[in-house]
Formats: structure tokens, C-alpha cells, sequence
């Protein structure tokens, strides 16, 4: 379901990853107890990864026809991309700063705000989940030679695409092991290279599937399995046990199906769910940098963060907040963005 350029079954999925993300972290017991057998904490770790396959589909889907590596259209798009991710990005991280009983190294929070920890210190993000955001600064700088490989050059395109799996295959055997935990392996795991083959296979899925159509029934049967196979795929243990060996493949896989699934959704929904829907994919990027400072601030007025009111709450509070942010500040951004460009 396509209103102009803008995907809106994709909405739906990226919406839905930030609410599940936002309630593993909110749920008790979610940061030291849920094990990888738990479908929030699955959620909580491939939904990250399908903000990635999501972002190279979107960007394939916009870009296309639009990005020609002249200096004039990669600076329009780059100019997109800033105003898009950073007034948000240094609007949190400023008040992390302010906020938090830590100190920060000038350098350090030089280093957020520029964007550049990115590639130089991507496990020394301020803002809770911001390491995911200079993730995407990273795919995001890539993105335009990527494009231009695939139309261009494909042995170069797929050269790259390669590389980005054998480092895929690299860190699931090698360069993170099962036998310490994931928090254990912190630096390895946020690592932009480690996270690249999700980007960029989904540079290559957009190019795929981009004109394609599906019967309605396959694409919601794939959907179905695909999703039953991620709740009770058998893995034990702690988080890491997902991130290591064939198991990370097996999610990897079943991750980059349901973004195929969602982008070819045949149907409209009905409109008491696609507005709903519509809107928190839209307000996603608020949800998951906002949802731990409500997180934070409430803890101080609740005796009990298990209590059912407190999660109710900062679930609520979340919500509404992002959607005056993503209204009143994100949107204005966009708007210069699209104006400057």
C-alpha cells in the first residue's frame, strides 16, 4: 500500500518494531531476566535489525530514479538525510547531558553530536539506543555508492554486497562467541560492519522486489510462518545465543522475509488501524529515542517499576509525547531538509 512515494505497509512494520522495542525495555525483568527464548526479547534484537533491512528497501524505493552520484544530487540528498536524523539525535543527546548524573567527555559528546562516532567510537553513544542511529549515519554515507554499483557496476555492487555477508559470517563465528554474554561483547556487536549486510541487503531487496507484485494469499502465508518460525525457532540462553552461528542466520533470514512480506502487503487495512498504524511508523524514530527518558523520568514517581500503572503510563506518555514531537519538530526539520535540497 503506496500513498505517493511513501510505503505505508512499511510504516506499519517499523511502527510495530518500535513498540516492541519499547515495551522489552519497559516490561520487568527485560534487561537482565528475559532470555533468548522470550518473543519480546527476540523483538527487542531483531528489531533493530529490521529498522536497517527497512532502511535500505525505503531509501532503494525513494532514490532510484532520483540519486545520480552528481555533486548536486548527492548533497540534496545527504541535506535530507541531516535534517532528517541529527536535530532529533542532538535534541536527546543534550539532554541526556544535562540530565544524568554522569559526566560526558567534551570529546565524547563532540563525537555524538558531529555524528562521526559513527565509525570512530560507535559503542560511545550518550543516548540509550543511539548506537543504532550511528549505524544508520554509516549505511546512510554508503548508501549513494551502493546505489550506483547496482545500477552501474553490478560485479562491483555485488562485490560489496559479499563482503558485507562474509563479515556477517565473521562476526556470528568468530568474532562474537556464545560462551560470554552479549553486553560482554557490546563494542563487537554495534559495530557498523557487523550490521551492514542488513543495509545493504536491503539496497539489494528494494532493487529486487521494486516493480514486483504477489498474490495476496502466498504473501500472507510466508507472512504467517515466517512469524510463528520466529516465535518458537529453539534457542536457550542468554541474548547472545541468537547473535552467534547458524541461529543468527536463521533470524537474519526470517527478518529479511517479513520486510518482504510487509512491503508487498497486497490489501489496504481498514482505516481504524492505518491511521493508528500509519502514524506510529511515521513517529517511530521518537518512540525509540524518547521511550528511555519517559522510562527514566517516571522511575522517579513509582515505588515499583513492575507496578501495571507505571508501564501503562510511560507507555502512554511515550506515545503522546512523540506525537507532538514528530508533529511540531521532526516535521518541521523535513520541511527545511526538503527546502534547502
Amino acid at each position: 500500500m503506496m500513498t505517493g512515494k511513501r510505503l505505508h505497509s512499511l510504516d506499519y512494520l517499523r511502527g510495530l518494531c518500535a513498540f516492541g522495542i519499547m515495551l522489552y525495555h519497559f516490561l520487568p525483568g527485560s534487561l537482565d531476566q528475559y532470555g533468548s527464548d522470550n518473543f519480546l526479547a527476540r523483538l527487542g534484537v531483531f528489531g533493530v535489525s529490521i529498522f536497517y533491512i527497512l532502511s535500505g528497501i525505503t531509501l532503494y524505493h525513494v532514490y532510484a530514479d532520483q540519486l545520480h552520484l552528481s555533486k548536486k544530487s548527492v548533497l540534496e540528498y545527504l541535506t535530507k538525510r541531516i535534517f532528517r536524523i541529527f536535530p532529533l539525535l542532538w535534541a536527546v543527546t543534550l539532554l541526556y547531558v544535562f540530565l544524568s548524573s554522569r559526566s560526558f567527555d567534551a570529546n565524547v559528546i563532540f563525537l555524538n553530536l558531529s555524528g562521526m562516532f559513527s565509525v570512530y567510537k560507535w559503542d560511545a553513544a550518550i543516548a540509550t539506543g543511539a548506537w543504532s542511529i550511528g549505524n544508520e549515519l554509516f549505511f546512510y554515507a554508503l548508501f549513494p555508492l551502493l546505489l550506483w554499483t547496482l545500477k552501474k557496476n553490478k560485479i562491483v555492487f555485488f562485490s560489496l554486497l559479499s563482503f558485507s555477508f562474509a563479515l556477517c559470517l565473521y562476526y556470528s563465528f568468530y568474532g562474537m562467541n556464545n560462551e560470554s554474554s552479549l553486553w560482554n561483547q557490546w563494542h563487537s556487536y554495534t559495530n557498523p560492519l557487523n550490521q551492514l549486510f542488513l543495509f545493504a541487503g536491503g539496497v539489494y531487496s528494494g532493487f529486487l522486489l521494486h516493480n514486483k507484485t504477489q498474490k495476496s494469499l502466498w504473501i500472507l502465508a510466508l507472512l504467517l510462518l515466517s512469524i510463528f518460525t520466529f516465535i518458537v525457532y529453539p534457542v536457550q540462553g542468554d541474548l547472545i545465543h541468537l547473535l552467534t552461528g547458524m541461529n543468527r542466520l536463521v533470524f537474519y533470514f526470517l527478518c529479511f522475509i517479513i520486510c518482504f512480506c510487509f512491503y508487498k502487503l497486497p490489501f489496504e487495512l481498514p482505516d481504524f488501524l492505518h491511521r493508528p498504524l500509519s502514524k506510529l511508523g511515521e513517529m517511530s524514530y521518537s518512540v525509540y529515542l524518547l521511550h528511555p527518558i519517559v522510562y527514566g523520568t517516571l522511575r522517579h514517581f513509582y515505588k515499583e517499576e513492575s507496578n501495571l500503572l507505571f508501564i501503562i503510563s510511560a507507555i502512554a506518555l511515550t506515545l503522546t509525547i512523540s506525537y507532538f514531537v514528530y508533529s511540531f519538530f521532526e516535521k518541521k526539520f523535513i520541511e527545511m531538509g526538503k527546502a534547502f535540497s
